[in-house]
């Protein structure tokens, strides 16, 4: 993960993959039908053809968002109304007052942001701003989610925007999958490696990460960006962190420790944060609940 930015970074990766832009699903629609799980040659074979197709129909930048230092996404859940007050998702690390220390977790703290909301081909849609941090810890994972002062009704009114929906259910290995940077207003398209128990880094850690395939070399001020099914279009991670120069569990260099406590280092992969347990922690009119039974998410 990188601190948050000052400006323009004066170093950045290079080797984003192009993708073509589509317009996205309408929003407070059903659902559409859940795939089955995989489970046989079948299903693999399917899953393929439809990763193939996926690429040539990857998400665009509506309803993305620019911070001053990251990028993140306006964001609503499976039960969201159109009534209730809109959302943005980014990391906890993207905190313009710190980065949360291990072990801290924010519930309801007054803040006043500005967030630039995108159009589909990335031009600037409006102004969003934020009451307060509704949620935010990099405790197991790495989120903040801010409340913003209208609602998705009114947004869309102001905009034209939808938001984006955060999928309820854990992702698969092998979906492909784009990482959508307001930020810098690039894409990075690859698909879900495999699941980390654990990902260490510094004094933080994280748990079932999701690591990317190597064609998504992220970098800085890619933090907080959704990371996008291409088949349903739905949120199903928030990009994180990247292991830029080999080194082990430091700053900036993620490592992973699997179920028997080895450590493994991948230089330069890149890592995102599952966002489906955000799902289980949020009442009705979108406020967040954490006394909710299905809710996972660290308490303060």
């Amino acid at each position: 993960m990188k601190r948050p930015l000052a400006g323009v970074l004066a170093t950045a990766f290079f080797g984003a993959v192009a993708v073509t832009a589509v317009a996205p699903a309408p929003a407070f629609a059903a659902e559409a039908p859940k795939a089955e799980a995989a489970g046989s040659a079948a299903d693999t074979a399917a899953r393929t053809a439809a990763n193939a197709a996926a690429k040539a129909a990857a998400p665009d930048f509506a309803g993305t968002v620019a911070l001053s230092n990251c990028s993140g996404s306006l964001v609503k859940m499976p039960e969201s109304k159109a009534s209730d007050p809109g959302l943005v998702l980014t990391n906890g690390h993207c905190r313009e007052a710190g980065m949360p220390e291990p072990g801290q977790v924010i519930v309801d703290e007054d803040v006043k942001r500005n967030f630039t909301l995108l159009d589909a081909k990335g031009g600037d849609a409006g102004s969003l701003t934020s009451t307060k941090i509704a949620y935010g810890t990099m405790t197991d994972t790495d989120v903040a989610l801010y409340e913003l002062d209208a609602t998705y009704e009114e947004i869309k009114n102001d905009t034209g925007i939808d938001p984006l929906e955060v999928q309820a259910e854990h992702p698969e290995e092998g979906t492909a999958m784009t990482v959508v940077s307001g930020y810098w207003k690039e894409t990075f398209s690859c698909s879900i490696d495999a699941f980390v128990p654990e990902l260490r880094e510094d004094g933080w850690t994280m748990k079932d990460s999701i690591r990317y395939t190597k064609e998504c070399e992220t970098k800085g001020g890619t933090s907080g960006s959704p990371v996008i099914d291409d088949s349903s279009g739905k949120i199903v991670g928030i990009n994180n962190t990247r292991n830029e120069d080999g080194e082990e569990c430091t700053l900036n260099n993620p490592c992973e420790v699997d179920k028997d406590g080895k450590v493994t280092v991948h230089e330069g992969i890149a890592y995102g944060q599952q966002t489906h347990t955000l799902t289980s922690c949020i009442a009705a009119g979108n406020k967040v609940d954490l006394s909710l039974p299905d809710c996972k998410l660290p308490k303060p």
